[in-house]
């Protein structure tokens, strides 16, 4: 499994897993947990939830997914805007671990910016370090003025990563978000990076998939994984699906990018940060 370099140093997989939907349905929720566990052992050992995701029932799935592979697993949560004043960013992350059944969240992100200022986030990041809760944090949703606005203050450039929306179809942070965050040492994590299935009938996608033996999931988490910055989260909440993820390391030609370029255009100008 290919890896990542984060800011500090440590290496994570270039290939993580989503749950953004998952522990919403009790039908589902072993085969969610099985799903979590195949992918640890496939090498995607990066699982990422929020307090948003089903009011924490996510990160309750989690915490019951992990529990015995907790130290092969790299923990990402993430803390509401309305939550992320100093104090709220602490209490909220004390809710967090103890629904994932864990000491320490190893990355822990603002979700997206809301009233409190960063400095007060940023405060409540570095408390939750120096106490050992939370290994590393970062951000969620930003773009380039407010990844400016948070390097420019007081431990703002330990930020590790920034989580944004990236994939065929939504290539707006190709213009100036990605090549900021290649400039500052900052790895992007991919949300959604298959558009949670609406570009998989492309045929454009298909031929290219047909070409390769592969599924169109497939060359989608490619082309999000071509670049050496970028590690992807997609969601799968069965076994045969994080299978098919987890095989995804095809390395997709000049030709094949040229041919998704046409069907998926790269951005030409700046364009408004897309969130889902």
């Amino acid at each position: 499994m290919r890896t990542v370099r984060l800011p500090g140093g440590e290496e994570v997989p270039a290939l993580g897993q989503g749950t953004w939907y998952m522990g919403d349905d009790a039908l589902k929720r072993s085969e969610e947990i099985a799903a979590l566990r195949a992918g640890v052992d496939l090498g995607m050992t990066l699982i990422d939830t929020a307090e948003m995701y089903g009011n924490g029932r996510a990160e309750e799935l989690v915490g019951e997914a992990v529990a015995g592979l907790r130290g092969r697993v790299f923990l990402v949560s993430k803390v509401l805007p309305s939550n992320a004043s100093r104090q709220g960013t602490k209490k909220a992350c004390e809710g967090s671990l103890k629904r994932l059944r864990t000491d320490v969240i190893d990355l822990y992100l603002l979700h997206w910016q809301g009233r409190y200022p960063f400095e007060e986030t940023v405060a409540g990041m570095t408390d939750l370090q120096r106490e050992g809760k939370i290994r590393y944090w970062g951000v969620s949703n930003m773009d380039v003025p407010e990844m400016r606005d948070i390097f420019s203050i007081p431990r703002g450039d330990t930020c590790a990563v920034n989580q944004v929306l990236y994939n065929l179809s939504r290539r707006g942070v190709e213009y100036d978000l990605l090549p900021w965050c290649r400039e500052n040492a900052l790895p992007v994590m991919a949300y959604s990076p298959v558009e949670q299935g609406r570009i998989l009938k492309d045929r454009t996608l298909g031929a290219v998939a047909k070409r390769h033996g592969a599924t169109p999931a497939q060359v989608a988490l490619a082309w999000v994984l071509r670049d050496p910055g970028v590690i992807a989260i997609p969601k799968a909440g069965t076994v045969a699906h994080v299978k098919e993820n987890a095989a995804a390391g095809l390395v997709l030609t000049p030709d094949d990018l040229a041919e998704l370029d046409g069907a998926f255009h790269p951005p030409a100008r700046k364009m408004p940060l897309e969130m889902l």
